[in-house]
């Protein structure tokens, strides 16, 4: 071990995922019934879930097994290595101690096979052989085309339009993987074809990418849905970051005072951030804080109210943070987080204090990537770069108040396929976006009625 990277062997991968439902301060509202307003029935996701995941996703045990077969893949990167950002630090001039959990070492580059691999498993056990999803700037969609490879699956994948055209090797990804992708609003289905008649024009959005997928596989009896996340046994999977980051750092002998990481549905920053929940529950004074874009501002400007999770109203009702389902954010490079809605379990920890909420604008996070970029020599993805902005201000707070602080970050995905965004950022062809207040009331206006 060196003082800047801290490695745990493959024998200390978790051996379990660790489910923050026990410990929540509040218990969960239900889902509902998309129709009956009633509360969902496990029956009622089995046209589109394998039981094993219905399951997980209502589970209120305090830990679940991870299959060995699933291991046996995360062996292929995982434990992911802590690292000590210290010519970050000596960048800033700050004394606080910078650290970030490095999941851009994964074959996708990002934090999201972490759960593509458990899901392709279950499903592949479950006698399903084939996938669909949405993702939004290719990291989930990657992920899931290797996962489904690995476990010999087909994989569609509605790519939201903007990404689609923005990140083409992202694409090129997913394809060497075996999965097909297809810009989103398509003319494959219902939900695309009504959308592209609204607006032939539509950038797409995550909410949009999801009801194509939802209805494509409710339509076939070999074909389930796989969402990259918001759901609880998608942030369930994730966990395995932050259980490896808490051994990392007793090793280290550090304990971080504030956890950070972007937050699009949640689930790269609940991966970090909630195995320290019961930590702060005992006592431990530290602070979780979720980094949004403010050109979507889901936890800073949305209201806590049950929501479709996609645009057509095809998904069960979830109490979460939204901005309203018809929401379509600007076409930002941050496609990740660009989701109208917040994990519910996030949503709730965030509206009981547990979890506290920031955004950002986009040319204030390329310029803080840059600066970690110049300093440590990774290019990351935008969405990262939104925790990093944050990272840059915690630590010259530190600074400012001459205290000690200890700094933990999730290094979400790398940014070798964003080099677009870069581009236009050298070129000043980017722009902040600011969502203004009279957009989010008329989104949040068409709100189901549910209590």
């Amino acid at each position: 071990m060196s003082d800047h990277r801290i490695l745990l062997s493959e024998r200390e991968i978790p051996k379990t995922w660790y489910n923050v439902v026990p410990d929540l301060p509040a218990p969960m509202k239900p889902y509902l019934h998309p129709g009956t307003l009633q509360p969902a029935q496990p029956s009622d996701m089995a046209a589109i879930f394998p039981m094993n995941l219905i399951e997980q996703e209502m589970s209120a045990a305090a830990s679940i097994a991870i299959p060995e077969a699933v291991l046996d893949i995360l062996r292929l990167w995982r434990p992911t290595p802590l690292v000590r950002a210290v010519r970050f630090e000596r960048a800033l001039g700050t004394p606080a101690k910078i650290f970030y959990k490095n999941e851009s070492v994964s074959p996708a580059g990002s934090h999201k096979p972490n759960t593509a691999v458990a899901q392709a498993y279950y499903n592949k056990e479950a006698g399903i052989n084939r996938l669909t999803t949405e993702t939004g700037a290719g990291q989930w969609g990657s992920a899931l085309a290797l996962a489904c490879n690995l476990f010999g699956m087909e994989c569609m994948v509605y790519m939201v339009r903007c990404s689609f055209d923005q990140k083409p090797h992202r694409r090129t990804m997913m394809q060497a993987w075996g999965a097909k992708c297809v810009a989103s609003p398509s003319e494959l289905t219902n939900s695309g074809r009504k959308m592209l008649s609204e607006d032939p024009d539509s950038p797409g959005s995550l909410g949009i990418a999801i009801s194509e997928a939802v209805e494509e596989a409710a339509g076939r009896k070999d074909t389930n849905y796989s969402l990259g996340s918001v759901l609880n046994h998608v942030l369930l999977h994730q966990t395995v970051i932050g259980q490896e980051a808490l051994a990392q750092l007793k090793i280290a002998g550090a304990y971080p005072d504030v956890v950070i990481g972007c937050c699009g549905g949640g689930s790269n920053f609940a991966g970090l951030a909630f195995p320290f929940v019961p930590e702060k529950a005992a006592g431990k004074k530290v602070r979780l804080m979720a980094v949004e874009p403010t050109a979507c501002p889901t936890m800073t400007k949305g209201v806590y109210a049950y929501d479709f999770g996609d645009k057509s109203g095809m998904t069960p009702l979830i109490k979460m943070d939204t901005l309203g389902h018809d929401f379509i954010p600007p076409g930002i490079h941050a496609g990740g987080l660009r989701y109208h809605g917040m994990s519910p379990l996030v949503s709730l920890l965030h509206r009981a204090g547990v979890v506290e909420a920031a955004s950002y604008p986009q040319l204030k996070c390329f310029e803080a990537a840059l600066k970690f970029a110049g300093a440590e020599g990774l290019i990351v993805a935008p969405e990262t770069s939104h925790a990093i902005a944050c990272v840059v201000d915690e630590a010259m707070k530190a600074k400012e108040e001459t205290k000690d602080k200890t700094i933990l970050f999730n290094l979400s995905g790398h940014g070798h396929f964003d080099m677009g965004a870069y581009e236009k950022y050298f070129e000043g062809g980017l722009e902040d976006y600011h969502y203004p207040e009279e957009k989010v009331r008329e989104a949040l206006a068409h709100l189901p009625r549910a209590s």
